[in-house]
């Protein structure tokens, strides 16, 4: 058997900080800590650090700083953009527009204004994840006041087609939102040629600290806050920042503004040797999803005859560290909902797992994973095929 060693492949989960980052939060901590709210220098200078940070996460983006509010995660971000726009449009209508195999930050609030009397058309996609633009532009109705469709996928990685979604949203004088969390620091993203009128994104998955997010809103856009109390984040998001959070979210997205193309084709690489690798090693293997249209480092692949979680409980014996879906559903014994919308049996979503490469992984550590999955699997269809016989 293989030696073990420790492996991280779930990157789409949550990344690790990245040291350049940990170094400029580290003094907002300790040494500059003032409150931004306040006038005198340490806050004034709390405040510098914050337009510092909003400008760069703008850059990453397409947006302009004044665009750019500061939240507590991208699941605060969703659930703003959906019940703002439902709230200060209330007089236009309450139909939202979004699909079947969105995350549930946005799928949940979505269901949970259903319940107090908002329509909610929920789209299908096709086997490969794809929503039809056409089918878009077809469920809006005078009422529509919202679309709001992900950007990418964080189960199989399918990257929209964003833009023409925003044409036919402003063609139809629709608000249209996107969940970037995906996206952001992933793929070439620009929120003006997108046409979206708001966008969620994440520190945690660009190699910056938990527990701060941000939304883009369109500057002009008639909008309801959240959180209510102080003038915090222009008088729209009430609360004390989350300075070194955010610090950190800004040093984030600076860095992956510049290594954008480096990132994209590291990542890019080594997903379509891995892929390769399985796909000659291990039979009764497929690929969930567009490999087209797909996050460069998102590997989401079905094991026929076994279950994913032996899987990962294996691989996790071996310091291999993957997903059997997403990850803030992982306990979750019901079938993945993206896997199902995609027309995937319940058997084969059973045997899924899901592979995301990073800054951070090695041609090294792909090998030894690749070594270590043809023995799980071997070793798993071996007992699977011995239970059969036994009638177990």
């Amino acid at each position: 058997m293989t030696e073990s060693r420790n492996v991280y492949l779930d990157y789409s989960a949550t990344t690790p900080v990245k040291e350049d980052v940990l170094k400029e939060m580290l003094p907002w901590f300790l040494e500059n800590f003032g409150n931004p709210s306040s006038i005198y220098t340490c806050g004034q200078k709390s405040k510098d650090a914050l337009s510092l940070a909003r400008r760069r996460v703008a850059k990453l983006i397409g947006a302009t700083a004044e665009e750019i509010f500061f939240t507590s995660t991208g699941t605060e971000a969703d659930n703003w953009a959906i019940f703002g726009v439902v709230d200060a449009l209330r007089d236009k209508g309450n139909h939202i527009i979004t699909t079947v195999f969105e995350h549930h930050a946005v799928l949940h609030a979505c269901q949970f204004l259903q319940q107090r009397g908002v329509d909610v058309t929920y789209l299908p996609v096709n086997s490969q994840g794809l929503v039809d633009p056409a089918e878009v532009e077809a469920a809006i109705t005078d009422k529509t006041v919202l679309i709001t469709i992900m950007a990418v996928n964080n189960e199989i990685g399918t990257v929209q087609p964003i833009s023409k979604i925003g044409e036919i949203a402003k063609k139809h004088g629709v608000l249209f939102h996107t969940d970037g969390v995906q996206a952001a620091g992933s793929i070439p993203v620009d929120v003006k040629k997108w046409g979206v009128d708001m966008m969620s994104i994440s520190a945690h998955k660009i190699y910056g600290p938990k527990g701060v997010g941000a939304l883009y809103i369109r500057k002009g856009l008639r909008f309801s806050n959240l959180m209510h109390g102080g003038g915090q984040e222009n008088k729209r998001r009430a609360g004390t920042e989350n300075l070194a959070g955010i610090v950190g979210f800004g040093k984030a997205a600076e860095l992956a503004h510049e290594n954008l193309e480096e990132h994209i084709q590291h990542v890019k690489t080594l997903r379509d040797y891995f892929i390769e690798e399985v796909l000659q090693r291990i039979p009764e293997v497929s690929i969930n999803g567009s490999l087209e249209h797909r996050h460069p480092g998102n590997i989401n692949l079905a094991f026929n005859f076994i279950e994913g979680e032996g899987i990962l409980i294996l691989l996790d014996e071996k310091g291999i560290s993957v997903s059997t879906g997403s990850a803030c559903n992982s306990e979750a014994l019901t079938p993945s909902h993206v896997l199902s919308s995609i027309g995937l049996p319940v058997e084969r979503i059973h045997g899924s797992i899901r592979f995301t490469m990073g800054d951070f992984t090695t041609r090294d550590d792909v090998d030894y994973v690749l070594n270590v999955l043809e023995e799980t699997v071997k070793k798993l269809r071996d007992i699977s095929s011995v239970n059969e016989k036994k009638g177990w």
